[in-house]
């Protein structure tokens, strides 16, 4: 599954940017190959629209999942008629490498088989 996460900047060690639509990055985790990229934001700059320009940008991603500190309430509806889960994480201090970690850990325990 394609997870977006919001970033500060374009590296791992990069922090979680608080604003959806006007991130400086969006990383693109693949969970499934370990894959990470990282994609400078194009709305962030946007008077108006950000929010939705920036669903449209992970969405045509294949993005299925997206981790922010904070989304707007348009957003929100959009997301959710498209079945994106939107995931809020109040740390906005933890790295992009905290969070990678942590989505490995939670895929791990529940993959893990409890007979």
């Amino acid at each position: 599954m394609k997870i977006a996460i919001t970033s500060t900047g374009n590296s791992p060690d990069a922090k979680l940017d608080s604003r959806f639509g006007r991130c400086s990055f969006f990383v693109i985790y693949d969970n499934e190959s370990y894959s990470t990229e990282f994609i400078p934001n194009p709305n962030k700059e946007n008077v108006e629209g950000a929010g939705p320009a920036s669903v449209q940008l992970l969405t045509n991603r294949g993005v299925k999942k997206v981790i922010s500190n904070e989304f707007g309430t348009k957003v929100k509806a959009i997301f959710d008629k498209l079945q994106i889960q939107l995931v809020i994480l109040p740390d906005s201090e933890k790295t992009i490498n905290d969070i990678i970690r942590l989505l490995n850990s939670k895929i791990n325990c529940n993959t893990t088989n409890h007979e």
